[in-house]
Order: structure tokens, then C-alpha cells, then sequence
């Protein structure tokens, strides 16, 4: 197939595309035979053996974008080599836009775009062609690929896309210095012709800055920018096409640039003097007041610090960071008598100084801060303002002079000064004060011993002004007087062995003293000439406060004399010289062949150092088989004695003896049946037979009740029946047995049972008084004189007549 153009009346630049289709065409014939040079061919018979094969000859096709005419616009023509012109072959295509933007004539070949075609929003179409029979719609040849490109014109401005721009820049840069980029895209084909290729140039702002033509950066055009004076510039950048030439597309964009800042301004003080007042009380480090220096700069371009060139030996000044603000105070007390008036000299300085820049100035200003002292009424003051240290010896008497404190009234008028001393710095009144000259003096005996430092507090107030006062500190230092004789440290006690050699260091004794010599402890030993064991051991003294004890002979028996009393006598080096004498025990003991001591007077002074740990254990073992062979007789005594009293309940010395027998009173001695007291009866229970219990093991009345007869069987029995007093007396042997915290052997029970009733009627006058009872108590009187004063009670008529 082979493209065919017509030639109709178009535009210039359409008939340049069909040329240019006609350029790229090409043909492809595949054939089995040779093809001549002029592009004809020669078919070969049926006998030459040789088969002819049909192809397709297309084109690669152009079209113009953006037609605005009324015709579809003619694209190309599509050819198969088959087509004789008879009509019998009809054309298809298929593919993007094919029977919607792209149409073509089924018997010529013609294609026709329909639509208004834009090259930015698709580039070429691709599309396949197909020939048919006309009758049979059969495919004569396979289907061919061809391309439909749109051809670009110059529709496009070009476009910033990031702006907005915004860029910065330091003040006073140098001309050149590159501020920012801006970039504008054109969406036509950069490959063809002169449409995607941008210029710029600067339409608003091309005083201060240039942009490059070709690469869109944006730099200065002068060297003086300056924030203080300008701080931000707005530039308009316009971008062409078609490389700047007549008739090309252009767009535009804003462009802000910031002025950055540069420390190029020093501080300035708005005042070259600045005035405060200050009482001369104010404390150290309270505020006079506060200045502050100005910087056209900003950020950290503005940070500075205060200093002090002049006046800075009683004020010193810091700095706000907050407020950048230079804040003047007191550095030492303020005098209003020696000085009234100050001027200080404040200088501000830049922190960050810019080095490209020191040939502007100095970066730093001064100004006066003029300080005025006001005076005001002040407390005395001491001399030393710290306090005062004095010295006294301890042997000072009563009314000595310690020393003298100093102050002075620091204002104008010189008032007069009164001492005191504050009383709860020495409540025991240890020392006095004369109130007019300061003089210290002692008010009790002083003990160095006891207290080496007494510190006071000494107080000045004005004569007429009680409450201008101040305090002074003194510390009184106890000055040692030697009055302590030496001591030997702790009661020393040694102990040899028999056998011991001459010369044998016993013991090491050391020596204290109280006292303090300023030349340090020099003391003396020595034997008490006195002593008699002064032959059988000697001193050593080692001149260090310590003296060793020494055996002068050997051969000691601890069965003539185990102990022996050395007395020592310790001199200090005074003055004067004091001295005591103290005591070192002396023990003889028996001792091993190793020289360990076994024994000291008959008894076991140690336990030999080569008891293993096999034979502590061993002994530990027996011992504790002792204990158990302790607790376990101690267990069955306890158990036997309890089986011991279940037998017989009666054996045992807490023996409660009951009888119910009423006499006659204490002159009656037939009542009662004596033995029966003195021995140990049983009431045997109840059984079920005719002898019933002993007899002779009652009482008597009991007894009698029984010899009376049958008639009054029943009630004998009944009196006679002790059942509940041995069950309650047995239920509290066995409560005494089980009970642990009771003694295990002899001890004294005593049972408070009452029983049922009594044979005798109730006595208590308390029960006869709260009844109505008209019993008659005149039988009382029978009873004989002890009873007289009870029938007085509830016989009162007999009682009168008696008196009578």
C-alpha cells in the first residue's frame, strides 16, 4: 500500500506537513523475485514455482493542532498494492480516535480528522489499517500499525508554577550576589522550532535587582540595601517564549525578596546620663535602677552587655535577657557619711560582632548612671564589724577582766552607745558588761574542762533610741591552767603465767589528763616507793604517754599468791607538776607448754585454743541430750503424780475436810468427833446394797440419824448422800492436774462449795428484816452468853427487860 496526497488549496504551513509526511514515507515489498532498479516488477508464471506475496505501503501520518476550519482536515491516504481501482477493496481502520476523530473513505483510501486536535493534551494517535473484500468482507492482507502525530503550534504561554516566590537577601550584599531561582515551563513541544524557549526579564523592581535571561536567577544590582531603611522589595519577573522574538507567549509572576539583617549598628544610649537615689540602708544586691541601650538591629544582632568602667567598687550591673535591659545594684553597704553621691560609667557592647563590618565604628556606647545616697538613722557599729575573739585563764578570779568590745554611733550626731549582753548566749550569767565602756568581765569560776569556748552575743543600741541596735559575735576562749592531775586510762588488770621469765613485758599502760599544756603532755612513771611488790616487777617508760610493766623475777606460785597489786605513780610535766597514783592487777595463772594460760586460781581461766571443732560439737551434743533427759523426768514425775491423785483423791496436803455438823458453839466439845478431823476420810459412792456405807467414816449426827430406825431411812439417806461435793471436788483435782500454770507439787487449794440446803436454818439478818415474819427468836437466849447480843437483835423486848 502506498500513500497517495491530493493537492488541495490549504494553507502554507498544512502543505509543509504533507511534504514532510511524504519524506517519511517508505514502502516494504516482499516478493520472492527479483525487483528492478526503476521500482517496477516482473510476475512470473505459474511454472516458475514462485508465490507473490501482497504488503502494505503506509505512512507515518502529521496533523496540525488547533484547526479551526469548516472541512475535516485532510490527514493522508492509506493504499494497499492490490487495489486495482475495480472498487472491489474497501478500507477500515480501528484504534484510538478511529471512527470518532479520525474517518476514512472505504473505496479511496482517505483519512479525515474531524475534531480540533491539541497537541498538549495527546501527542499522536495510533491506529491500525485493514483491507477487505468488498463482498466478502474477508481480510486480504493482515492488519498494519500506523501513526497519526499532532503537529505542534505555538499555543502555550509559558507559566510559573511555583509562585509565588518569595527569597531573601542580607543587607548590604555586593552587586551579583544570587538571591533566588524562578523557573516558568511552556507545555509545547520543546522539540520543535522556537515555542517552548523561555527568556526572562525583570518588568517592576530592575533598580535594585537583575534576573539572568536564560537561567531565571534573580540577583542584586546594588550593593547598599539596607533593612533600617527598606526591609522587603516585590519584583515583577515576565517569562517569553519563542527565545524573546515578536509574536511569542509571555507570563508573569511576583516575586517578594526580604532584607535579612547584619549587626552593622552599634548600641546607643538614648541618654548620655542617667540619675537614681538609694538610701544608704538598702542591702547588698537590692536594685537602683535600670538602663537600656537601643540597636536599629534585630535578633540576635541586638543582643549586648552591660559593663562597668567606672565607679564598680560598690555597684555592678547585669543584664536582662529578657529586656536586654542593663540593671544597676549595690555591691557593698552603702555609707551616707563617707560618700553621698556616686557616678558610675555603663558601657553597652554587641555580643556578635559582624568582622566584615568593625570600619563602620565601635560597636559600644557609654553613658553616667549618677547614684545619690540618702542618709538614714543606723544602729552602733562594732569594731571589727565580724566580732571579736578574747582570751582568759581559767584560774581568772571572780571580777577579772576579760576584755572590751568597741562601737560607735556612724551617723552625724555621734549619739552615746550602751552594752549589753544577750542573755540567752549565757543563760548561767558567766559574764557581766559594764553598759557605758564595753568591759567584759567574769561572774562565776571558769572550767576549762568543762567548757573550753564560751560564745556570746554582745548588744549596742542607742542611748535614746532603743531600737537602733546591733549584735556583735564574741568568742571567749578558756585559756588551761594545769589542775587536773594525770590518770592512768582504764583499771588495768594483767595476767602472767607461772613459769614467767625475767624481764617479761606483762602490760602496756597508757596515761590521760584532762588539761591541755600549750607545750603538749610530758608525763613521769614510777613505781610507788612504798609498794612491797616493787622486787618482783619494774617500770619501763617509753616517753610517749604509755610505760610498760616488766618482771624482775621468775619462779611466781599462784598457790602462795595469785594476785598481785602494783601501784604506779603518774607525774604530769606541770607547772606545777600534779600527780596521782593508780593501780595495775596482777594475776598468776597456770599456763600450757605454749604459754597459754589454762587457769587462774583453781579455775579455768580459757578453753585450750586446740579444742577442735569435732569435740564443740560433741559437747554441744551432750549437753543437749542433758536437757532432754531433764525434761523428760520432770514429764513423768508430772504424770505419775497426777495417776497418783486419780487413785486417791484424799492424799495430797490441800486435804478439804467437809462435815456437816452443827454444835453447840465454841464451849461444845461433844459435838464434834476430833479424830474424824484429824483423819482422812472417803465417801464411797452409792451402791446397791443393804450395808450401805461405813458408818464409823461420818459424822456423829449422821450417824445417829442412821441408828434411829427405819422410819427415817429415807431421810438419812438423803442427808448422808456427799455425791455432788466429791464429783465437784474431783472435777477441780483434775483441773488443778491439767492445768500447767499451777506449781507441779504441794500447794494449797482452797474449794468454796455451798451445796444444796442445810439442816440449819438461814441466820442472816438481812433476810429477816426484808420479810414479815413473825417468827418467834426468843430460843436465842438459851444458847448461852455468846449469843446474847444476837437474841438482842430479834428478841429486843427480852433485851429491855434483861437491862432492867
Amino acid at each position: 500500500m502506498a500513500p497517495i496526497g491530493t493537492v488541495e488549496p490549504r494553507t502554507l504551513l498544512a502543505a509543509l506537513c504533507l511534504l514532510s509526511c511524504c519524506s517519511f514515507g517508505w514502502c516494504e515489498t516482499s516478493r520472492t523475485s527479483s525487483s528492478t532498479s526503476g521500482g517496477s516488477r516482473e510476475e512470473q508464471g505459474p511454472s516458475s514455482l514462485e508465490r507473490v506475496k501482497r504488503g502494505w505501503v503506509w505512512n507515518q501520518f502529521f496533523v496540525v493542532e488547533e484547526y479551526t476550519g469548516t472541512e475535516p482536515l485532510y490527514v493522508g491516504k492509506i493504499h494497499t498494492d492490490s487495489d486495482e481501482g475495480e472498487g472491489n477493496i474497501k478500507y477500515t481502520i480501528s484504534g484510538e480516535g478511529a471512527g470518532s476523530i479520525f474517518i476514512i473513505d472505504e473505496l479511496t483510501g482517505d483519512i479525515h480528522a474531524t475534531e480540533r486536535l491539541d497537541r498538549e493534551e495527546k501527542a499522536f494517535y495510533t491506529l491500525r489499517a485493514q483491507a477487505r473484500d468488498q463482498l466478502s468482507n474477508d481480510p486480504l492482507e493482515p492488519e498494519s500499525e500506523f501513526v497519526i502525530k499532532v503537529q505542534d503550534i505555538n499555543d502555550s504561554e509559558p507559566k510559573f508554577l511555583e509562585g509565588p516566590y518569595i527569597g531573601s537577601v542580607a543587607e548590604l550584599s555586593p552587586i551579583g550576589t544570587s538571591v533566588m531561582k524562578v523557573t516558568a515551563s511552556d507545555a509545547d513541544d520543546p522539540t520543535y522550532g522556537s515555542s517552548a524557549r523561555v527568556v526572562y526579564s525583570v518588568l517592576d523592581g530592575e533598580t535594585f535587582f537583575t534576573v539572568d535571561r536564560h537561567t531565571g536567577i534573580i540577583m542584586t544590582a546594588v550593593a547598599d540595601l539596607d533593612r533600617e531603611t527598606q526591609d522587603r522589595y516585590e519584583l515583577v519577573v515576565k517569562a517569553t517564549d519563542m527565545a524573546g522574538q515578536m509574536g511569542g507567549l509571555s507570563g508573569s509572576t511576583t516575586v517578594t525578596i526580604v532584607i535579612t539583617d547584619v549587626n552593622d549598628n552599634p548600641p546607643r544610649f538614648p541618654q548620655k546620663m542617667y540619675q537614681f537615689s538609694v538610701s544608704e540602708g538598702a542591702a547588698v544586691g537590692t536594685p537602683v535602677g535600670s538602663v537600656v541601650a537601643t540597636d536599629a538591629d534585630m535578633g540576635e544582632n541586638t543582643d549586648m552587655t552591660y559593663l562597668i568602667k567606672e565607679g564598680g567598687e560598690l555597684f555592678k550591673v547585669t543584664t536582662d535577657i529578657n529586656t536586654q535591659e542593663a540593671v544597676v545594684s549595690i555591691k557593698k553597704p552603702l555609707d551616707f557619711e563617707s560618700k553621698r553621691t556616686h557616678n558610675v560609667v555603663v558601657e553597652a557592647v554587641n555580643k556578635h560582632v559582624d568582622p566584615r563590618f568593625v570600619d563602620l565604628g565601635s560597636f559600644r556606647d557609654q553613658t553616667i548612671v549618677r547614684v545619690s545616697v540618702s542618709d538614714i538613722d543606723e544602729p552602733p557599729l562594732f569594731q571589727p564589724a565580724e566580732g571579736t575573739i578574747m582570751e582568759v585563764q581559767e584560774d581568772a578570779k571572780v571580777g577579772a577582766l576579760v576584755g572590751v568590745v568597741t562601737a560607735r554611733d556612724p551617723d552625724v550626731k555621734n549619739k552615746p552607745v550602751r552594752f549589753s549582753i544577750d542573755r540567752t548566749t549565757d543563760q548561767e550569767m558567766i559574764f557581766h558588761i559594764d553598759p557605758s565602756s564595753g568591759a567584759i568581765t567574769l561572774g562565776k569560776v571558769l572550767d576549762r574542762e568543762t567548757a573550753g569556748w564560751h560564745n556570746i552575743t554582745v548588744k549596742a543600741i542607742e542611748a535614746d533610741n532603743n531600737t537602733m541596735a546591733s549584735h556583735s559575735p564574741v568568742s571567749i576562749r578558756i585559756l588551761d591552767v594545769n589542775d587536773n592531775p594525770p590518770e592512768l586510762a582504764t583499771p588495768y588488770e594483767a595476767s602472767i603465767c607461772e613459769d614467767a621469765k625475767p624481764g617479761q613485758l606483762i602490760h602496756t599502760i597508757s596515761v590521760v589528763d584532762k588539761d591541755e599544756p600549750q607545750s603538749g603532755h610530758h608525763f613521769y612513771f614510777d613505781l610507788n616507793p612504798d609498794g612491797s611488790t616493787n622486787r618482783h616487777f619494774t617500770l619501763w617508760d617509753v616517753k610517749d604517754t604509755t610505760a610498760g610493766i616488766r618482771t624482775q623475777r621468775s619462779g611466781f606460785n599462784r598457790h602462795e599468791q595469785n594476785v598481785y597489786f602494783l601501784p604506779i605513780l603518774v607525774v604530769d610535766s606541770g607547772p606545777p607538776s600534779l600527780s596521782s597514783t593508780g593501780t595495775l592487777t596482777i594475776r598468776i595463772c597456770g599456763c600450757d607448754t605454749d604459754g597459754a594460760i589454762q587457769s587462774c586460781n583453781g579455775t579455768a581461766y580459757v578453753m585450750s585454743a586446740a579444742l577442735s571443732p569435732g569435740a564443740l560439737i560433741a559437747l554441744l551434743v551432750c549437753m543437749l541430750i542433758l536437757i532432754v533427759l531433764v525434761l523428760l523426768i520432770l514429764t513423768l514425775k508430772r504424770h505419775r503424780k497426777g495417776q497418783r491423785m486419780t487413785e486417791d483423791e484424799e492424799d495430797m496436803r490441800d486435804n478439804v475436810i467437809k462435815y456437816n455438823d452443827e454444835g453447840g458453839g465454841e464451849q461444845d466439845t461433844q459435838a464434834y468427833d476430833m479424830s474424824t478431823l484429824r483423819n482422812l476420810y472417803d465417801f464411797p459412792d452409792a451402791k446397791a446394797c443393804d450395808t450401805g456405807p461405813d458408818i464409823r467414816s461420818l459424822p456423829q449426827w449422821i450417824q445417829a440419824n442412821r441408828v434411829s430406825g427405819a422410819t427415817e431411812g429415807a431421810a438419812a439417806a438423803a442427808a448422808a448422800d456427799f455425791s455432788l461435793f466429791k464429783g465437784y471436788i474431783r472435777k477441780k483435782v483434775e483441773q488443778a492436774d491439767a492445768d500447767l500454770s499451777v506449781p507441779p507439787y504441794d500447794s494449797f487449794q482452797t474449794y468454796a462449795f455451798e451445796g444444796t440446803s442445810s439442816p440449819a436454818l438461814s441466820l442472816s439478818s438481812i433476810h429477816t428484816l426484808s420479810t414479815t415474819s413473825e417468827q418467834d427468836f426468843s430460843y436465842l437466849s438459851d444458847w448461852g452468853p455468846r449469843f446474847r447480843q444476837l437474841a438482842g437483835y430479834y428478841a429486843p423486848g427480852n433485851t429491855d427487860e434483861e437491862g432492867s
